[in-house]
């Protein structure tokens, strides 16, 4: 072949891997939106018991068929403390069964390297389906399995446009000289063996998916370029590249976060060294039971090693997962060792727990780790909220103005992270996503836009005593004590409200109106009082104006806080009325 051919043989084999890339996307993204909620719902409620973890990674990755999306819900969830450390572990141990489903779906499709593949009259038949989906149905659950069942059908189409553009190499591959060339890569024995587990690791990382390298691999070895070894040791080698993602996501989560990922790289390194362990006696009973021999170049062979490949995926994560299931505890030890626990970060830094960009790429599923986002954001403005007493109290000038730094500091903070939310969840948003997504999306956006609110209301109460300290203006025994008493009343509500926010479903609406209510009739006796109180003289306008602004702003802060639930419960009637419509199109 010419160097021209060559050319066109790897701009094929480009734009083949786009089209199998790009399916996969759409069928995991479609799945992931059929399944909705209930996949978040699934993780987060893994007990503290191996199995459940694993057959929880299992489903979940053998449902949206994606494996790093798993992991990255996974580590998200972690460093959100929605899964314990052990949890996590035992689902990252199962995603890597879950992901052994896509090379069964890619099996039927190989032809030999005929380029013949069955995708192509299967065709027919998944488009006709897709049609009746987009036509007869009405139901958004029905769409998105139709956006799935397309996926899947541009998939086996992908697949086939792989075989096609490696076919042309075939009879270059099988002249003598470059099959044995290709057979002595490496070395021979151990080292061949290790040389191809580095190769495989590189190759996933350049692809960034391991069901892309699962196909090549699958094509390659029924063309009968492969040998048994260096398709084991590619297959190895690609799950030790697919931990890259879980690593780049995990630098911006806390410690549970990190550790879950170095645990996912520590549970596949130690998979691959006890396959390593037992190399020979699993690929000579994998070549009994499928009959293979070691010259893939037979027919037979072509048309049996996609079979035996595909068998050694899925026996190598198994096998790994049940053994290294009872380490768990090992595991844990190993990765708090790598990722030791940090000393408390300043608080008064700004800085994102949950969100990483790269989760984007499974936008559905992002929303939980926007949520917990926006419970930090709650927790900041809470904590924000606990200096305001201390300007009250400060004993010097170099107290209170260290309190009122603390405050701009924390007020700039709750600006920048209603920025980088709002950032996030618009990005989201002009995703593909589901209904239900789009309207939690809009809870958030009103949430964290009252929560902003609220901290601006804190630093003008925080500016308001700051003026009144600079015009000597005093507040008797009374008045401060009606204003203590008006900010305790102000503090429940900001504490329904937290408690509101991590639960959307089971939220305490009623709690939240008795405390707004509470702080109302409360700001309106004290309006009484205050008018009262100047018609007889009781203090001057200065002591009046500030008296009666703080007590205000107290109450426009009780606004902010129940729009909040009021917002988490309209997403609740909404979904609600979502489940209703879909019930009765059903």
């Amino acid at each position: 072949m010419t160097t021209t051919d060559f050319l066109y043989v790897f701009l094929d084999l480009a734009g083949a891997l786009a089209v199998f890339l790009f399916a996969m996307k759409l069928m995991s993204e479609g799945l992931q939106k059929f399944a909705g909620s209930k996949l978040r719902h699934v993780l987060t409620k893994i007990t503290g018991k191996p199995l459940s973890g694993i057959l929880a990674g299992t489903g979940v990755t053998a449902v949206i068929q994606s494996s790093t999306a798993t992991t990255v819900m996974t580590v998200g969830f972690a460093g959100a403390g929605l899964l314990t450390l052990g949890g996590a572990i035992a689902v990252v141990m199962g995603a890597n069964i879950g992901t052994t489903v896509t090379a069964w779906i890619l099996l039927p499709s190989l032809s030999a390297g005929g380029g013949e593949s069955l995708a192509v009259p299967m065709l027919p038949m998944i488009a006709g389906t897709i049609s009746l989906f987009f036509i007869f149905s009405k139901k958004n659950k029905m769409q998105y399995l139709g956006q799935a069942i397309i996926g899947l059908c541009i998939l086996l189409v992908g697949m086939w446009l792989l075989e096609l553009s490696v076919n042309p190499l075939e009879d270059e591959l099988h002249k003598e000289g470059n099959i044995l060339a290709i057979s002595s890569l490496g070395g021979t024995g151990i080292w061949q063996v290790l040389f191809f587990i580095v190769v495989g690791a590189i190759l996933c990382i350049i692809l960034q998916t391991s069901s892309a390298m699962t196909a090549i691999i699958l094509i390659m070895s029924s063309m009968g370029v492969l040998t048994m070894n260096i398709a084991m040791a590619l297959i190895m080698g690609q799950n030790l590249g697919t931990t890259l993602t879980a690593q780049v996501v995990a630098m911006t989560t806390g410690t549970t976060g990190k550790r879950t990922a170095r645990a996912h790289l520590v549970f596949n390194v130690a998979g691959v060294l006890l396959c390593l362990a037992l190399f020979v006696p699993i690929r000579n009973g994998i070549m009994s039971l499928t009959g293979i021999t070691d010259d893939p170049t037979l027919e037979v062979n072509k048309q049996l090693f996609p079979l035996a490949i595909t068998i050694f995926h899925t026996f190598f994560n198994v096998l790994t997962t049940i053994a290294l299931a009872f380490f768990i505890p090992q595991i844990i030890k190993i990765v708090e060792w790598m990722v030791p626990e940090k000393k408390e970060e300043g608080e008064e830094e700004f800085r994102l727990t949950y969100l990483e960009p790269n989760l984007l790429s499974t936008a559905e599923l992002n929303l939980q780790s926007a949520k917990s986002e926006i419970e930090e954001f709650s927790k900041r403005v809470l904590r924000m909220y606990t200096f305001l007493p201390g300007l009250r109290t400060a004993k010097s000038e170099e107290e209170f103005d260290s309190i009122m730094q603390r405050i701009a500091k924390y007020e700039d903070i709750t600006d920048r992270m209603e920025l980088e939310i709002t950032k996030f969840l618009t990005r989201v948003g002009s995703g593909d996503i589901s209904q239900h997504g789009s309207e939690r999306i809009s809870t958030m956006l009103r949430i964290i836009d009252n929560l902003e609110s609220i901290g601006d209301a804190i630093y003008q109460i925080a500016m308001t005593r700051q003026s009144k300290r600079e015009d000597a203006v005093h507040f008797d025994a009374s008045l401060n004590a009606n204003l203590s008493h008006m900010s305790e009343l102000v503090q429940k509500a900001l504490d329904v409200m937290d408690a509101n926010l991590h639960d959307y479903d089971h939220i305490d609406l009623d709690a939240a109106y008795a405390a707004e209510k509470n702080i109302n009739e409360y700001r309106d006796r004290l309006r009484k009082q205050h008018l009262d109180a100047l018609k007889l003289g009781v203090y001057n306008y200065a002591i009046g104006n500030a008296y009666s602004g703080l007590y205000a702003l107290y109450e426009k802060l009780g606004d902010y806080v129940i729009n909040v639930s009021e917002a988490i419960d309209n997403s609740r009637k909404g979904a609600d009325t979502v489940s209703e419509e879909e019930k009765q199109n059903a």
